[in-house]
């Protein structure tokens, strides 16, 4: 099995942005985290992150046919991001929204996805675990 793991704005400041809410691992760190649980299980990861909404849109496009799934961090674009949405509902793969902080627990804009009705599942407040 292929996955495709996409991480949206900000990820790349894990360790970094309130580590109060997302702890003191690096974006680094969790991507060897995915890596290292893609060994154990015999699954293939490839994991990218952007900061850019279209350059998630177009790295998706480009490449969803290679993988038989894809699990998706879109941070903040999940509140708002009907282009995103767009996109994960035009592929013909699974897509799972992923979120590292429990986000009903936190700001009120939060509590609302836009990506989710596009999404087979969502798995949030666990951390790395998520």
């Amino acid at each position: 099995m292929n996955i495709f793991v996409v991480n949206g704005p900000n990820l790349n400041f894990l360790g970094k942005r309130e580590p109060e809410i997302y702890g003191n691992k690096s974006y680094n760190d969790l991507v060897n985290f995915i890596l290292a649980f893609g060994e154990m299980a015999k699954i293939d990861f490839e994991v990218y992150q952007s900061n850019s909404e279209g350059e998630i849109i177009d790295i998706i496009q480009n490449n969803y046919q290679r993988f038989d799934a894809l699990v998706i961090n879109p941070a903040a674009y999940t509140h708002y991001s009907y282009a995103i949405y767009d996109c994960i509902k035009s592929i013909d793969i699974p897509a799972v929204e992923v979120h590292l902080s429990n986000v009903d627990a936190r700001e009120e804009f939060r509590k609302k996805s836009v990506i989710e009705p596009a999404c087979v599942g969502k798995f949030y407040g666990k951390g790395f675990n998520s």
